[in-house]
């Protein structure tokens, strides 16, 4: 459903298109395509005149082309990784979380944010210090982790006390000395 006389009869713009019809360019996409689709379902997710469960749809669908993404060799795992989460935070804080669902669960939302971290905020704070003087892949680490901590002001309001959310809260006092 890619191709260009596919999308012909569906209409030029994806944010015109039905849940259902957004879902089956999206098997069939690549590249570009699932960047599109990942904004459209997103743009319907945010639309506040759709029923809050069709707005999860849409979000799940979002995510569903941007984790595709990966899989497809486009995008690097930063970035998707990164996408993911304001998404995840997003529902959780605007529709409510839902801890039967990993993607709306802020405790797994928390867990997958501590596997996607490669460094500790101890060592974080320390090459930030003279971040100027690092080599630019240490610099682009370092941009790295402080978009993949962008949601925690948020997500820590979701977290009960324990470990994990003190984890999060030293990233939140690390993240403002990242470049």
């Amino acid at each position: 459903m890619s191709s260009d006389a596919d999308r012909e009869d569906l209409g030029r713009d994806p944010s015109t298109w039905t849940l259902e019809q957004l879902q089956t360019f999206i098997q069939n996409a690549r590249g570009r395509q699932l960047e599109t689709a990942r904004v459209a379902a997103q743009g319907h997710a945010y639309d506040s005149a759709h029923p809050q469960e069709a707005r999860r749809q849409w979000a799940k669908l979002s995510l569903l082309a941007n984790r595709l993404m990966l899989a497809d060799g486009e995008e690097h795992l930063t970035r998707v990784t990164h996408q993911d989460f304001m998404l995840r935070m997003w529902v959780i804080d605007r529709l409510g979380p839902d801890d039967t669902d990993p993607d709306w669960s802020p405790a797994a939302l928390a867990a997958d944010t501590l596997d996607a971290l490669t460094i500790t905020p101890a060592q974080a704070a320390a090459l930030a210090d003279g971040w100027r003087d690092l080599a630019i892949e240490q610099i682009r680490q370092l941009r790295w982790h402080k978009n993949l901590t962008a949601h925690l002001q948020t997500l820590l309001g979701y977290l009960a006390p324990g470990r994990t959310r003190d984890q999060l809260l030293a990233w939140t006092s690390t993240r403002r000395l990242l470049p």
